[in-house]
């Protein structure tokens, strides 16, 4: 059995391959990210998994991309925890980033943006992924991801910068009382998953001059930060992987018009794209 998954912060896709390349389950468990969840939630949040947990000893390949995994250390914290559940497997442990690149199937320089729970950037050469800034997560970086919209519409809520309507309507879809935002971003666990989860209300709701304000701000701070780190990206095309790029498409468009930047593609779900590439090795 072959385990593929890509994983956010949020959720984490999973696609078992039996030995014939024929896909044997496709599962979501939360996400799996090594520089945000400790040891026990990561384990737990894997061997909870009934269908997981029933496959562990056969499992004999696992190819993981995850947020937070561009770090050696993070590699090292994820592989012990997977030596764990799976005793027989070998295993390949790759960044987000890579699982991007990978999914749009080219061979064609580019630059590749992850936008979901977090954000990040890397240049395509056409064989190798380059990356200049390292991410410090989403208490500093993010931009233009779910939990940094999050972020901004809980600001804008508390200082009374919202709309009058749509101030009511998010105030009957979430719990707005400080004390629970407070205990949320700072007892809990996965506060920049329930900023994503705040997030989607701006997402749901874009229409409208002050969410296409913020939503266009933050994709305005994506590009001169991330994309345009890279002297390549006047001359090749922007590549966009994740839920809120597949949501934003228009927005994104719109954008990177102003830079006078070229859209690539854009991809909701790479797991797809992953998994049957893998089993083609066994169906070939």
């Amino acid at each position: 059995m072959i385990l593929v998954a890509d994983s956010g912060s949020t959720k984490t896709n999973w696609i078992a391959i039996n030995e014939k390349g024929e896909t044997f389950f496709k599962i979501d468990t939360e996400g799996l990210n090594p520089a945000v969840f400790s040891k026990k939630t990561l384990y737990d949040r894997i061997i909870t998994k009934e269908e997981l947990r029933d496959i562990k000893n056969d499992v004999k390949e696992i190819y993981f991309y995850g947020a937070g995994c561009g770090t050696q250390n993070a590699v090292n914290y994820l592989r012990a925890i997977f030596e764990d559940i799976f005793p027989n497997a070998e295993m390949e442990i790759y960044e987000d980033t890579i699982a991007a690149v990978k999914s749009l199937q080219t061979d064609t320089p580019g630059v590749v943006c992850i936008l979901g729970t977090g954000s990040n950037c890397s240049y395509f050469d056409g064989k190798e992924t380059h990356q200049k800034i390292v991410s410090l997560g989403y208490m500093l970086m993010d931009s233009a991801s779910g939990n940094y919209y999050g972020k901004q519409i809980l600001k804008d809520h508390a200082y009374g910068k919202m709309p009058a309507e749509m101030a009511k309507a998010f105030e009957g879809q979430y719990d707005l009382r400080p004390d629970i935002i407070k205990e949320n971003l700072y007892r809990k666990d996965n506060p920049n998953t329930y900023l994503a989860s705040v997030g989607r209300f701006l997402i749901e709701n874009k229409q409208g001059e002050y969410s296409q304000k913020i939503i266009k701000d933050g994709l305005r701070f994506f590009i001169e930060n991330q994309v345009l780190q890279f002297e390549e990206s006047k001359n090749v095309p922007i590549y966009f992987v994740g839920s809120i790029a597949h949501f934003l498409h228009d927005e994104i468009v719109e954008v990177l018009r102003e830079y006078d930047l070229t859209l690539g593609k854009i991809v909701r779900h790479p797991i797809l794209t992953l998994a049957a590439s893998i089993a083609s090795k066994y169906t070939n």
